[in-house]
Parts: C-alpha cells; structure tokens; sequence
C-alpha cells in the first residue's frame, strides 16, 4: 500500500538528521542550500551523496564547476541552516557569512566538518537530484553539531 506525501512526511520526521549546507561557485557568485539528505556513500573510495532540489540554483552550479562543499553545521549557527533554507538570491544569503573558497568550493566558517568533492554523478531521484562526490578533502572540529528532528532545529 502506498503511503501519501504527508504521512512520508511525518515519519521523516522522527528520524534525526544533520543539518548541512552544500555549496558550489555559481557563474559569479558563491551558491548554498540547507540539506539534510546528506550521507557517505563509499569508504573506499570515500564518496559522500547529497540529494538537492531540482528546482535548487546550487544544483546549478555544482553542475557547472563540477564541486561542491558540504558545510557540517555547528549547534549556534542555526541561523544560518535558515537562511540557505530560503529563495531568497544569492548575494543576500551570502551577506555578512563568513566564508573563503576552498580549492573552488565556498567553505563557511565555524563549521563541525567540511567535505570537499568533485562531482562523481548525477541521479534522478524524483522532485530531487542525487549528486554523489568523490571526497577530495575533509577537516573535522571539536564543535556540536546542528540537528534536525520533528520539524525543529535541536542543538545539545
């Protein structure tokens, strides 16, 4: 029996997840989402696998520069998993993070972790695209994470 979108919904919900903004160079300017269908895919080789929106400009742009940067958000930066959640245009989501490009991925400060990856595929995956990544670089911090569980942001 299938299920409807809402009950799907409702039961993603109880399943605690990180919270992550993925980022890429568009054509002139840094672009990031919020994502937490985010997962390793292969230790060996590493490889990570981030589902983003079809309809999403950063899928746009991990296309074009063929990278992208997975931002592990840390506890107090909620704020910003909200912001990069939003439509609002690039340059406005941008403003006042701080950030510096990491071997052509923007990489935003104070992170948990960072995973660096040249983009490996392409997947249909619904309303999403699956994009996998060979990992090219990763930096880990002593730093609590941002959870997302129930519809909520949760910090420790």
């Amino acid at each position: 029996m299938a299920t409807d979108t809402d009950s799907f919904r409702k039961a993603m919900s109880a399943v605690p997840t990180g919270v992550t903004v993925v980022t890429a160079m568009g054509d002139e300017n840094p672009s990031g989402m919020t994502a937490n269908a985010v997962v390793s895919l292969s230790a060996s080789p590493p490889m990570m696998l981030a589902c983003l929106d079809r309809e999403a400009r950063t899928l746009g742009s991990v296309r074009a520069s063929g990278r992208f940067l997975i931002n592990v958000l840390a506890a107090d930066q909620e704020e910003l998993a909200r912001r990069f959640a939003t439509k609002d245009p690039e340059p406005e989501k941008w403003e006042d993070v701080a950030w510096a490009i990491e071997e052509g991925a923007p990489r935003i400060a104070g992170c948990v972790a960072w995973i660096r990856c040249d983009l490996h595929d392409l997947i249909d995956g619904g309303d999403h695209e699956i994009v996998t990544g060979t990992v090219l670089e990763t930096e880990v911090t002593d730093r609590e994470p941002l959870i997302f569980y129930r519809g909520g942001y949760r910090g420790p």
